[in-house]
């Protein structure tokens, strides 16, 4: 015959995945606070100074220069 699983062991394994899923969810918040931090540091960086990209265009081979230049606000 067939075992049954005893009364409230699915309702264990569910808890034990829901706070799985909690756990995995905060490291993703936090893995995304860390690149957002990230993006933001690289950011101001280059708001404080001009940014030069050379690139060779892949058709005829003449070089293509890029400059970024930003203007920082002040801050309040």
């Amino acid at each position: 015959m067939a075992k049954e699983k005893e009364p409230g062991v699915g309702e264990q394994e569910q808890v034990l995945d829901a706070e799985d899923i909690k756990r995995r969810l905060d490291m993703v918040d936090q893995r995304l606070d860390s690149i957002d931090s990230m993006v933001t540091a690289v950011a101001e960086r280059v708001m404080n100074q001009p940014v030069t990209l050379n690139i060779t265009c892949p058709h005829c081979g003449k070089n293509i220069e890029i400059t970024i230049i930003g203007s920082q606000k002040p801050m309040a």
